[in-house]
């Protein structure tokens, strides 16, 4: 096998002129739960899929837009967008790529099961003009839709109808297809082989159309949970590179002389939701009534929380509190409003008692273990707070491959989620987890349902508004409203912690993506 590997590796560095070809051996505490890249609208499933698959419209190393399937793009009506596609294209099966399958991706990912019906809601319709031209419809002006679909991938479409997977594989529902295991699509590596919470390895695609500036022509990407064997692992040598860092282990491996850690601030804000649609909450000994359907008993949580605390000791100061549901570097955050409730337990209690629930009462929480930076430590933080007011917290911490479908079926009271807005802009939060859910797309992370019809109306005005001093007094507006209701529980901006060897050079976006084309080792 070892030799094997290193005549693919000689082989590659001679198709591409050079004898630096390298193989890059990457640890995550958690694994893409798909190869689907419709199935889960989550940043580490995105970005290892889109080394494989690719958008119209990508990003730089500076998170700009740049030509990627399309050379270029116009609007030639305030709802139409016209794209003119790359020509020359192949998938990695060879078969050509045109607008056959841009129309199809798109509906694809606004269909049944896919989790990307946030970024395609606003779409009427996608249309063929020629075989290297599509326009795009909006329901209304959209002069941010190239913004918005840099995170939909684009999928062969002869290639998923010969193997059965015209529709997305469904997360909710635990519905497989061939696309959970395979992939097929244009990027600058392609799959060679998928063994799910195991090892993941991609090689480098020779007939990618575009320039790749890293050496890597392999990746063995490995998700390693466990902490201490993840470190262990990378001290060892056993891997050249690793996220998350352990906040803890963060001196001890910048002090090893063969090794670094790159950090850097992250543009996602750690938060928790809280069911406020339901007569009676799932998981509590209240029956008869939701406690979270009244405000008060949304801001008793709030301000029960130390949000210091969990940042000095649970983060290690490796977080920023926030009272927003976005990070400065997202477009309309609105510095003013970017103030916490103050932590005060007994103003919590008080309020509790105004409610009804002078006792508190019991609720369950879902959590990852395995998909932020000290997730299931932060859900324990909360629970310890919240017991300090006399609510009772069930918590249930679980790896992100069973938490996302249940909390993404609504099977959740509280829970605690990260958000990262695909677009860097305020749009993307308010139609995804603010605005009421509905069958388009809308709200669909909005997992607590929370609803404001102001905020609705705002949210779809902001889409289409081009004067940008009207369009940030609205999202200002609409975040104040989100505010004052306690609609969500902000808690942190968490930091970016990667570990290596001092020989990979690797590019650190604030979006905690990682393109392996802009990877080498030396």
């Amino acid at each position: 096998m070892k030799l094997k590997t290193t005549l693919v590796a000689a082989a590659l560095a001679l198709a591409f002129g050079t004898a630096s070809a390298a193989t890059l051996r990457v640890a995550n505490q958690g694994d893409a739960t798909s190869m689907d890249p419709h199935s889960l609208n989550e940043s580490l499933q995105l970005s290892v899929t889109g080394n494989v698959y690719e958008p119209l419209v990508g990003r730089d190393q500076k998170l700009a837009l740049k030509p990627a399937l399309a050379t270029a793009w116009r609007q030639t009506s305030p709802t139409v967008w016209r794209f003119e596609l790359r020509k020359g294209v192949t998938f990695h099966d060879g078969t050509p790529f045109t607008a056959d399958d841009v129309v199809f991706s798109f509906r694809r990912a606004a269909g049944e099961g896919s989790d990307m019906k946030s970024y395609t809601a606003s779409i009427k319709e996608v249309r063929k003009i020629d075989a290297h031209t599509v326009e795009m419809e909006t329901t209304a002006p959209f002069p941010i839709l190239p913004d918005v679909i840099s995170l939909v991938y684009i999928m062969s479409k002869k290639w998923c109808e010969d193997n059965k997977a015209e529709l997305p594989v469904d997360r909710r529902k635990g519905v497989e297809n061939a696309a959970s295991f395979r992939a097929n699509g244009t990027g600058p590596f392609r799959l060679r082989e998928r063994q799910p919470t195991t090892r993941t390895t991609f090689q480098r695609n020779p007939h990618y159309w575009g320039k790749i500036e890293g050496n890597v022509t392999e990746v063995i990407f490995t998700p390693i949970g466990n902490d201490a064997t993840r470190v262990a692992a990378l001290l060892s040598g056993e891997i050249d590179l690793m996220e998350p860092v352990p906040l803890q282990d963060v001196p001890r491996i910048a002090a090893n002389p063969n090794l670094k850690v790159m950090q850097g601030p992250e543009l996602r804000t750690i938060f928790l939701g809280m069911d406020q649609k339901r007569d009676e909450l799932l998981q509590s000994n209240v029956k008869g009534k939701n406690p979270f359907k009244d405000k008060r008993v949304r801001q008793a949580f709030y301000q029960a929380i130390d949000i210091e605390t969990i940042k000095n000791r649970v983060m290690r100061g490796a977080a920023t509190p926030t009272g927003l549901m976005v990070a400065p570097g997202i477009k309309g955050f609105v510095p003013e409003l970017n103030k916490r409730l103050p932590y005060d337990p007994d103003a919590a209690r008080r309020l509790l008692a105004e409610a009804g629930y002078p006792n508190g009462f019991e609720v369950g929480m879902n959590c990852p273990n395995d998909r932020y930076v000290n997730d299931g430590e932060i859900c324990q933080a909360v629970a310890a707070n919240l017991a300090r007011i006399g609510v009772k917290v069930n918590l249930q911490a679980e790896s992100k491959a069973t938490y996302f479908p249940k909390i993404l079926r609504r099977d959740t009271s509280f829970y605690l989620l990260g958000w990262t807005p695909g677009t860097y802009d305020s749009h993307n939060p308010l139609n995804a987890l603010m605005h009421t859910p509905n069958d388009k797309g809308q709200g669909q992370f909005n997992l607590g349902s929370y609803s404001n019809p102001r905020v609705d109306e705002l949210t779809n005005l902001i889409q289409s508004e081009t004067d940008q001093a009207k369009r940030n007094a609205m999202i200002a507006e609409a975040f104040k409203i989100h505010q004052d209701d306690i609609g969500h529980i902000p808690l942190h901006q968490q930091a970016l912690a990667w570990g290596m060897k001092k020989n990979v050079e690797v590019v650190q976006l604030p979006d905690n993506f990682m393109p392996f084309r802009y990877v080498n080792v030396k």
